[in-house]
């Protein structure tokens, strides 16, 4: 019995000594959680005080992603025979150029995407991998200051596809204005005289025209998450028809090294786009700008990412 009672008073106090050690771990953990809290509070002042010293400020980040399947006799699926890929990649980068008097700002984003299926039952389907996601976007602005948060400024920007139809079609964006930059990491663009170049062999479709450009991009990093938004919105004097928008969005998380996990995910209004598809893809040769459907386009990738 005195045994019994023994154990019992050691397993008890075995069991409370056990309660107050982790109560005391909890509790110092979370005075380290708060020296860390207020250690990246520090960093990140720093950090915003170099970002706003004068000079060049360079950088980049990117996502990879890609995921490969093989089935073999696969049988409760339609093709139990066949190999499958998805490969994605995006690249951000910019070089800005901050002066008391002036600022020159540069971007460039591009984002590509290949797809594949593979019946091998089937001899006659395509095995390759074919383009999908096709993103390119380059930007120049020049801005005078006027004070210190807004600026006289010009602006150059192009986008188009380049593994598919180069520069068919192609935009490029040429005006003046002004730019508001309430803080180091958002600019917002408003060009009220704009010219929208637009080059393609479809001249019937795609036309030039003048217009205003708004264009707004947040970009930061903070510790290890870089985040970017940039919205380009042209619309035309001419007509509602030669208006056009796209959004694009860029998050990547570093979890070892540069390495990590990332995410872009873009939204396109662009009706002239929509018209030629239908007629020269789908062979609806009846439709006009009045008659197209004009769904909104979307892509998003999600994969490892890696931070230059």
């Amino acid at each position: 019995m005195k045994k019994v009672i023994l154990l019992a008073l050691f397993v008890s106090g075995s069991i409370f000594t056990y309660a107050q050690t982790a109560a005391e771990l909890k509790a110092t953990q979370a005075l380290k959680k708060d020296s860390i809290s207020a250690i990246q509070g520090r960093v990140d002042a720093l950090q915003g005080q170099i970002d706003a010293l004068p000079g060049w400020k360079k950088g980049a980040f990117g996502t990879i992603g890609v995921n490969l399947s093989n089935f073999n006799n696969w049988y409760s699926q339609g093709f139990p025979n066949n190999s499958a890929g998805n490969i994605g990649v995006s690249v951000n980068a910019y070089a800005n150029l901050k002066e008391a008097k002036f600022f020159w700002r540069n971007a460039a984003t591009v984002n590509l995407n290949w797809v594949k299926i593979d019946d091998k039952d089937d001899p006659n389907d395509d095995d390759g991998f074919r383009e999908a996601t096709d993103v390119f976007n380059i930007t120049s602005l020049y801005g005078r200051k006027v004070s210190e948060k807004f600026a006289i400024s010009t602006l150059g920007e192009y986008r188009t596809t380049i593994l598919n139809n180069f520069n068919d079609p192609g935009y490029l964006d040429l005006g003046v204005g002004g730019t508001w930059t309430p803080t180091d990491n958002l600019v917002v663009v408003i060009h009220p005289l704009n010219y929208n170049f637009v080059f393609s062999k479809e001249d019937d479709i795609f036309n030039s025209s003048l217009g205003a450009k708004i264009l707004a991009d947040y970009t930061r990093s903070i510790g290890a998450v870089n985040f970017k938004s940039n919205l380009s919105l042209f619309q035309s004097y001419e007509s509602g028809d030669l208006s056009n928008w796209t959004w694009t969005n860029s998050f990547s998380y570093t979890l070892w090294k540069m390495i990590g996990v990332g995410f872009d995910f873009g939204l396109r209004n662009n009706k002239q786009e929509a018209l030629n598809y239908s007629i020269n893809t789908l062979g609806n040769t009846t439709d006009t700008f009045d008659t197209v459907n004009n769904d909104l386009q979307t892509y998003w990738t999600l994969g490892l990412s890696y931070a230059f």
